[in-house]
């Protein structure tokens, strides 16, 4: 049973995973733009939730119901006032400003909370387990965190192939220009699906927080993860980006079982293994 439980640990953490690569997946898929401070905005969110929870005396899962909007609307009013002014066929300049603003988040957070590493604590969940069958437990919250990245992928599938702003999301990522032309209006759609992205991030950086210890130097180490994901899913796949979120967190899971020193480096290899044998990533978003 202990292969067993390896597996379904991989798999759990592999949720997490997947909800760090899927903000990266939605906005490459609209705006094509690589956002290297992905990873700081994720530790970014769960400073807010810290904030938050002191400031209110609530809990981190109960902080979501503000910690999502917050993030939202920063997401929202940096592509609009920032990112906006990048875009375009070269694609240095939004890596160059991206690189900026991680610089800036991380010098930020620790001018602000110090280099101390902090934790936020979600009581009696964090240790409560389920028994599946004998010899074979699962955590409540790790199985919390799995059901919630599956549930935040099916609904941004949902709304970016079901819903009017999924079509504006579509239609903007396929031509911007006759986008534009049917009267869209590029800046707005291109900020809501940063405030999308964003909001899939405080989601993710709550449930980091309250897994593990933060910091602010943790971001580059998440961004890692999260490329790793999608690149192994395929660019702008959404249920590929869950896949290679699953692949990395088993991968991990086998490695540290072996050797707890190759945990990071098992992860590492799978990606490297399915870049070697298939450079498109498993499942690939098809253009027709």
């Amino acid at each position: 049973m202990d292969w067993v439980n390896v597996i379904l640990q991989g798999v759990l953490v592999g949720g997490l995973y997947a909800m760090f690569a899927a903000g990266l997946s939605l906005i490459f898929g609209v705006m094509r733009l690589v956002n290297i401070a992905h990873g700081d905005l994720i530790v970014m969110a769960a400073y807010v939730a810290l904030v938050v929870t002191q400031t209110l005396g609530i809990g981190p899962l109960t902080s979501l119901i503000l910690v999502v909007p917050i993030m939202a609307v920063i997401g929202y009013a940096l592509q609009w006032f920032v990112l906006n002014r990048t875009l375009g066929d070269d694609l240095l300049p939004p890596l160059l400003v991206t690189f900026g603003l991680s610089v800036i988040i991380q010098n930020g957070l620790l001018t602000l909370f110090t280099a101390d590493s902090l934790k936020l604590q979600s009581g009696d969940i964090e240790v409560a387990t389920i028994r599946l069958v004998e010899g074979v437990y699962v955590g409540v919250l790790p199985l919390l965190q799995f059901v919630v990245a599956v549930a935040v992928i099916a609904g941004l599938q949902f709304v970016f192939y079901r819903t009017a702003l999924g079509r504006a999301f579509r239609a903007t990522a396929d031509d911007p220009a006759v986008a534009q032309l049917m009267g869209l209006d590029n800046r707005h759609v291109f900020a809501l699906a940063m405030a999308l992205s964003l909001a899939v991030v405080a989601i993710t950086g709550v449930f980091l927080a309250v897994r593990a210890n933060f910091d602010p130097s943790q971001g580059p180490a998440r961004l890692i993860y999260g490329f790793e994901a999608v690149i192994i899913g395929g660019l702008g796949s959404l249920w590929g980006t869950l896949a290679g979120g699953l692949i990395l967190g088993v991968a991990q899971a086998i490695g540290a079982h072996i050797n707890p020193g190759w945990q990071i480096l098992a992860g590492h290899i799978a990606f490297l293994f399915v870049l070697a044998v298939r450079p498109q990533g498993l499942f690939p978003k098809v253009r027709t």
